[in-house]
């Protein structure tokens, strides 16, 4: 994806917005102990806050793996960002992973509030 700096800083804008309002979101559903859709909603709201921080650099991540790969790379092996921001990151995709398509498994209270309290910090 080849933008121009008024495309990019559009897309970041929007990015960040969607990472808001799908934390606003998850919260909601947190509320109503719907623990699969929150674990989801969470791990949206962070890959949409994540993109946008890659893509305002530059980056263009083209899958969700890619989007792990150049946060680790860039930003968490660099000293740029915490590495229990990454390991968040990594775990909340793996939760997503294991609402969405594990049919054995099911996500609960004890998996998401904890991760919760921690994304909330950096969204305040």
């Amino acid at each position: 994806m080849n933008l121009s700096d008024e495309e990019r800083k559009a897309l970041v804008a929007l990015r960040v917005q969607k990472a808001h309002d799908t934390w606003k979101e998850t919260q909601e559903i947190i509320a109503s102990k719907l623990w699969n859709a929150a674990a989801n909603r969470m791990y949206y709201s962070c890959y949409y806050i994540t993109s946008a921080l890659l893509i305002s650099k530059g980056y263009n991540p083209t899958t969700h793996t890619g989007v792990i790969r150049l946060l680790g790379l860039h930003f968490i092996s660099t000293g740029l960002l915490e590495p229990e921001m990454g390991k968040l990151y990594q775990q909340l995709f793996e939760l997503r992973q294991t609402g969405d398509y594990d049919d054995w498994i099911m996500v609960g209270e004890d998996d998401v509030l904890p991760k919760s309290k921690l994304i909330d910090n950096y969204f305040e």
